[in-house]
């Protein structure tokens, strides 16, 4: 039986209708079972500059292209290119080759003439003014370093060390191959030309002389540049959904080698990736769990997210790279536990009800609570206690927001159960330092919270994440086990103290026991941590990406300027940066549209919507407006529709096909679109002055953080166009 090898440059797959897909797939069916088969006909090409290469018989009009590669050990590989007319196909064919790239080690598929070959155009070129100095000899490189230190082709790294800025770099990078436009795009940051070999495993021996020529490509497929083109296929199923999906540089296939090396590596302990919006965590947490699944179908993993919404998603996207991974219906059941992170800390409760005295002994200082399946309404409760109890509290701090996150990330945090423990506890990284006497206050209203919480028989949802943690830590100082083996976690910036504790307790330190894909410039909830005092120790197991996938480079540098002038931190209290961010995508600049009141920018939306749905290019639902609440999303739906748009408001549910999507920028997270439109972007909505108000006033500079990063976080969910409107001033955080 043969194997076969997919090229991420079939193209070609997308624009195929559903009937020749599907006999591209019977095609490859029969190749699987018996190559020879006289209905095949897989043919060498007379005269074919590679002669390796063959077409297949798809049907009487379409022809496969291939590579057929023949070694002793790995017995006949097919390396599929692509599926054309039958003409165009034995033109392309006789020009394709296949090859080790000298420098790297790399395997090269090309079709036709070389990318940057096939880019060149015949229409004489317009002068256009160049500086003296080019983009990337301004770093300091030279065509050597492109061609010599790196392998890209010389025609290619003409082109690129020709470009004046980073926008035409990002023209030549994406008629490179895979491997190359990567290698590029870190050319722009500046790196050095050691870095770029060691991000994309260049080997530093590409040709090993005691092999032959097929065997260097089979010895090649297996290297992380080349598997940003090439992937095995292992079975007819995989081929199937590949197929099917018609997207051959999808994420379930090909990954960056920087990817591709967080999700096979092995950790001592701990380890935490960081990265921008769109730079693919979410993505190599998915493969990470299902190659920890593969490599042991026994063990017991959590994968799990800030809410029920994202974790849906994370489920269907694991489910998507592959059907056959196992499933926990339980937290501690062998294969994959997928949930919100709330949702999880319920799940382990219901397990654990004959260790829930003892904890509550030890974290509320009394084993006889009673409480429901009822949540406690943290807010409302807070704000009923600061108004009804005489503690004695500045006005200023007795709000809902800075009690809750006091009794989240200090009293629940530290198992604080008497004013004595509170008077001395020590109070890091909280913005607003407090007195004998306030602590005191503070304790009257945590009391009386505690007291009506009982008295209603709930808890809220921190108080069962402690609970949990506790009775987790119990379980193990009783019989020394833990509940999981690996814990993954998503968009962790968001999580508060109770939820590291519930995540610490769940898994033993040790070697891969807990992986952390984070953005702290996508915080938009909570206040920072450090993972030290959870007992989560880093100590150098942290990495950053920065190559986005999502935006085009225009969107990305629109959400990038939201952050300027800020200082963020990360989970271990390290600065963090955005300066290295970078774009695979060129595309259009963001259109900022002032309107002179709200029926001039719902007038402007809706001409805005007309226009993308008029293209007929991109789906309903792949157009989004973003507001800052909810009130002003029901506005724009309701006003909208007067317009003649019917659009729907999502809230809590999943999208559906059919029409424009208005949703708060909150819901938008971890959500991506075609075209966006960030509506009442002006100082009275952005940001929130109801949001500020409610934070002391010594948390307001963390408060405007957070307003930044939602805004970034709206911003980064374009993938092509965005457009910005507000009516009246303009919001502070757009800047200039």
């Amino acid at each position: 039986m043969a194997n076969l090898v997919i090229a991420s440059n079939s193209k070609t797959m997308s624009k195929l209708d559903g009937s020749v897909k599907n006999k591209v797939y019977d095609f490859f069916e029969k190749l699987n079972v018996d190559d020879t088969q006289p209905s095949l006909h897989i043919e060498p090409m007379k005269g074919a500059v590679d002669p390796r290469v063959r077409t297949g018989r798809v049907d009487l009009y379409w022809r496969a292209i291939m590579f057929r590669v023949d070694d002793k050990s790995s017995g006949t590989t097919y390396i599929y290119m692509g599926t054309w007319p039958h003409d165009e196909a034995n033109k392309l064919a006789e020009r394709a080759t296949l090859r080790v790239n000298p420098i790297n080690g790399t395997l090269e598929g090309l079709i036709g003439e070389p990318p940057a070959a096939a880019a060149e155009v015949s229409a004489p070129a317009v002068p256009v003014s160049k500086p003296d100095v080019s983009y990337l000899a301004g770093f300091g490189y030279s065509q050597a370093d492109l061609t010599d230190g790196l392998g890209i082709g010389a025609a290619l790294a003409t082109k690129a060390m020709a470009a004046a800025d980073e926008s035409e770099l990002l023209e030549v990078a994406a008629n490179g191959l895979d491997w190359e436009g990567s290698a590029l795009l870190d050319l722009a940051t500046g790196i050095s030309i050691d870095d770029i070999r060691d991000k994309h495993g260049f080997t530093k021996e590409p040709v090993d002389p005691n092999l032959d020529e097929n065997q260097q490509i089979i010895k090649a497929l297996e290297r992380p540049a080349s598997k940003m083109q090439f992937a095995f296929i292992e079975d007819n199923e995989e081929l199937r959904r590949v197929i099917e999906g018609g997207d051959f540089a999808a994420w379930r296939t090909f990954l960056h080698p920087e990817q591709r090396k967080y999700v096979d590596a092995d950790f001592s302990g701990a380890f935490r990736l960081s990265g921008g919006a769109g730079t693919g965590k979410t993505v190599v947490a998915i493969h990470r769990a299902r190659r920890i699944a593969h490599d042991n179908p026994s063990a017991r993993i959590i994968l799990t997210t800030f809410n029920s919404t994202l974790a849906q998603g994370l489920k269907t996207d694991l489910l998507a790279l592959d059907p056959n991974v196992r499933i926990a219906e339980w937290p501690g059941d062998p294969g994959v536990y997928v949930g919100g992170i709330d949702a999880l800390g319920k799940a382990v409760l219901d397990r654990s009800r004959d260790l829930v005295p003892t904890a509550c002994e030890r974290i509320f200082g009394s084993s006889a609570l009673e409480f429901s399946a009822k949540r406690t309404s943290a807010d409302a409760v807070w704000r009923d206690v600061a108004q009804s109890v005489d503690a004695g509290l500045d006005s200023a701090l007795a709000t809902p927001a800075f009690l809750e996150s006091e009794y989240v990330a200090v009293v629940l945090a530290n198992r604080i159960t008497t004013l004595e423990q509170y008077a001395k506890v020590a109070r890091p990284g909280r913005g607003v330092r407090l007195s004998r006497p306030q602590r005191i206050a503070v304790w009257k209203l945590v009391e009386a919270f505690r007291r009506q919480s009982q008295m209603d028989e709930t808890l809220s949802f921190p108080e069962v994440l402690a609970l949990v943690a506790e009775a987790l830590r119990i379980k193990t100082e009783t019989d020394g086990t833990y509940l999981a083996d690996h814990v993954l976690v998503d968009e962790a910036q968001d999580l508060h103290a109770t939820h590291w504790a519930l995540l610490r307790a769940l898994v033993a330190e040790g070697a891969n026991d807990l992986f952390i894909a984070e953005d702290s410039h996508q915080r938009i909830y909570g206040s920072p941590i450090v993972l030290s005092r959870f007992g989560i120790k880093i100590v150098g197991r942290s990495r950053r990406l920065t190559l986005n996938y999502r935006t085009t480079a225009q969107n990305l540098h629109f959400a990038v300027s939201v952050l300027s002038g800020a200082e963020y931190t990360d989970l271990e209290q390290g600065a963090e940066s955005t300066s290295d961010y970078r774009s695979a995508r060129n595309g259009p600049v963001p259109e900022l549209i002032p309107c002179s009141d709200m029926a001039d920018e719902l007038e402007a939306v809706a001409a805005k919507v007309k226009a993308w749905l008029a293209e007929g290019v991109v789906q309903p639902e792949s157009i989004a407006i973003l507001t800052r609440s909810q009130e002003e999303r029901d506005r724009f739906v309701r006003g909208l529709g007067e317009r003649g748009v019917t659009a729907r408001a999502l809230d809590k549910g999943a999208a559906t096909a059919g029409q424009p999507l208005v949703m708060t920028m909150h819901r938008a997270k971890g959500m991506e679109f075609s075209r966006v439109v960030l509506a009442g972007a002006d100082d009275k909505h952005v940001p929130s002055p109801a949001t500020l108000r409610s934070v002391a006033e010594e948390e307001r500079s963390e408060a405007m953080l957070r307003e930044r990063s939602l805004l970034y976080v709206a911003s980064s969910r374009a993938r092509d166009a965005l457009v910005v409107t507000w009516s009246g001033k303009k919001s502070e955080l757009l800047g200039e």
